[in-house]
């Protein structure tokens, strides 16, 4: 196996930002994987690196996965399940699946990482969670060596959250990840956000997982910056669910404040309306910035530090608290 000494992660981070690991090498198998894991613990992991704020030179050995497979098997004539390795590109692998008509992921199309690295945060838009989908995740446990197939129920999901966010963070690397997903009578979800809107802009009346697909394209492309143009992790905070008292506060100062009821008592609000509503939206602090067309979004304008990008979002945090007495909790993973 090679390792590779003061190794820049510019290029393994969609931040762009230019940390050095210590120690670098890249796994393409489970064998790989196990063979480094006998001799290496004290590690950091990296995959897609789309979800990750590095604001330091790392000194654990840096183990950039890059497992690559994708296999399927039919369940019966309405389903099928995909097995799917970790360093599979997570786009890609939806644009396969619409490409196969395999129906399920079409509404998160264009989201950045790979597939190893979905189920830790339940990856979400337009009204699906990665959670509906999977049927099993594959781990091995660093310590023990031992591989464990992880339920869809024992993984624990939440908004954005999993087990492995949690109690089990840290001790597992995800290796591959299940899919059951429909092969006919697709269960289309259009109701969110501006889908119907754009199906209707590109001339669609009874649309297919691929014009959804090509629909989610269109918005976020229009919205979301990309990465290769300009270094981002996509959204940076947590849209925060606040109690049905405390909007109706902010509502009677901001009666077009959007929401998205989640029961009888919580409601969600939109992080990108709050910062923007704060005067954040296209405000840039040396080359650390928030988008100018998505406040959801930090930025870095070509040489910004990592722990510039977090003072940014340290800001935003305590000027949204100041405003609206709400505490934005953080996405992306800060190292």
């Amino acid at each position: 196996m090679k390792f590779q000494s003061n190794f820049s992660l510019k290029n393994y981070n969609t931040f762009g930002i230019d940390v050095k690991a210590k120690r670098f090498i890249s796994v393409a198998s489970e064998a790989e994987l196990i063979e480094l894991l006998e001799t290496e613990k004290d590690i950091f992991l990296i995959s897609g690196g789309s979800n990750m704020l590095l604001t330091k030179d790392v000194e654990k050995t840096t183990v950039h996965i890059d497992i690559k497979g994708v296999t399927s098997n039919n369940i019966d004539e309405n389903s099928v399940e995909v097995a799917v390795k970790a360093g599979e590109n997570w786009h890609d692998f939806v644009l396969w699946c619409v490409a196969q008509n395999y129906g399920g992921l079409e509404n998160l199309s264009l989201i950045p990482g790979n597939v190893g690295t979905c189920p830790i945060q339940n990856i979400g838009a337009y009204g699906v969670e990665v959670k509906d989908v999977i049927s099993y995740v594959k781990a091995v446990h660093i310590e023990t060596l031992k591989f464990r197939t992880f339920s869809n129920e024992e993984c624990e999901f939440g908004y954005r959250n999993s087990i492995f966010k949690n109690e089990l963070k840290g001790q597992f690397i995800i290796t591959e990840v299940g899919f059951v997903l429909s092969r006919q009578n697709h269960q289309l979800n259009t109701s969110y956000g501006a889908i119907n809107q754009q199906l209707v802009e590109n001339g669609i009346n009874q649309p297919n997982i691929k014009d959804i697909s090509e629909a989610v394209i269109a918005i976020r492309s229009s919205k979301l910056p990309d990465p290769k143009e300009i270094g981002n992790s996509g959204s940076f905070f947590k849209n925060p669910v606040i109690s049905m008292a405390h909007f109706q506060r902010l509502q009677s100062e901001y009666p077009e404040i959007p929401n998205y009821p989640m029961n009888a008592e919580q409601i969600k609000v939109p992080a990108g309306w709050l910062i923007e509503k704060a005067g954040f939206k296209g405000q840039r602090f040396g080359d650390a910035g928030v988008h100018e067309r998505q406040a959801l979004v930090l930025v870095n304008h070509g040489n910004a530090t990592g722990a510039e990008v977090y003072d940014l979002a340290c800001k935003i945090q305590n000027t949204i608290e100041k405003d609206f007495q709400i505490r934005l909790e953080m996405e992306v993973n800060i190292f």
